[in-house]
C-alpha cells in the first residue's frame, strides 16, 4: 500500500551515516552499515533519534549510486574518517508511507508514485544535474518498522520524504 502524497514542513535534523556508492541491488550492505553507525554513536556515547535512513545523493541507476546510511541524531557530531555527519535541511518535504516488504518492487513503485505525482503537480525537487547526473539535497528513505519487532513484512513501513526546492 502507498498513501497519497503531502507535502508537511520539516526541521533540520542532524544525523550520522556511512557514505558508500553501490550498484543495484543493495539491500545486504545495509543491515552492516547502520550497525557500523549504532557502534560508532554508542562509543561516543550517542543513540539514534529515530528510523534509519538512506539518502540517496545520486540516483544515476545504470551506474553506481551514491548513498549514506544511517541514523538521525538529536545533536549536531563530528564525524571522522569513515563516518559522515551532516544535517537533512530545513524545509518543506514531499512525504509518502509504503507499507510492505523492504524487498522487492514495492520501494520502487512508492519512489515512482512520488516523482510522478511531483511532476503532475510541478513540484521540483532541491537537487542539481551534473553531467548528466541528478545530485539530491535530501532524498530520503526511512525504515519506521524494525523486522526484529515486527516479523510480518506486509507491515513493514518505509516513509519516503523528498526535499522541495523554494
Amino acid at each position: 500500500m502507498i498513501t497519497n502524497p503531502k507535502i508537511e514542513y520539516r526541521q533540520a535534523q542532524p544525523y550520522a551515516a556511512v557514505r558508500k556508492q553501490v550498484s543495484i541491488p543493495f539491500g545486504n550492505v545495509l543491515g552492516p552499515l547502520w550497525g557500523e553507525v549504532n557502534t560508532w554513536l554508542a562509543g561516543k556515547g550517542l543513540t539514534q533519534s529515530g528510523a534509519p535512513f538512506i539518502r540517496y545523493i545520486t540516483t544515476d541507476m545504470a551506474r553506481k549510486l551514491d548513498i549514506e546510511v544511517g541514523w538521525p541524531v538529536t545533536s549536531s557530531v563530528t564525524g571522522d574518517e569513515h563516518i559522515t555527519t551532516g544535517v537533512f535541511p530545513a524545509g518543506k518535504y514531499a512525504v509518502l508511507t509504503y507499507t510492505g516488504p523492504y524487498k522487492g518492487m514495492g520501494l520502487v513503485k512508492a519512489t515512482a508514485a512520488l516523482l510522478d505525482w511531483a511532476e503532475k503537480n510541478h513540484v521540483r525537487w532541491q537537487m542539481t544535474n551534473i553531467n548528466g547526473v541528478d545530485w539530491w539535497e535530501a532524498r530520503l528513505e526511512h525504515y519506521i518498522t524494525d523486522p526484529n519487532e515486527q516479523p510480518d513484512s506486509k507491515k513493514w513501513q518505509t516513509e519516503l520524504a523528498f526535499l522541495i526546492a523554494d
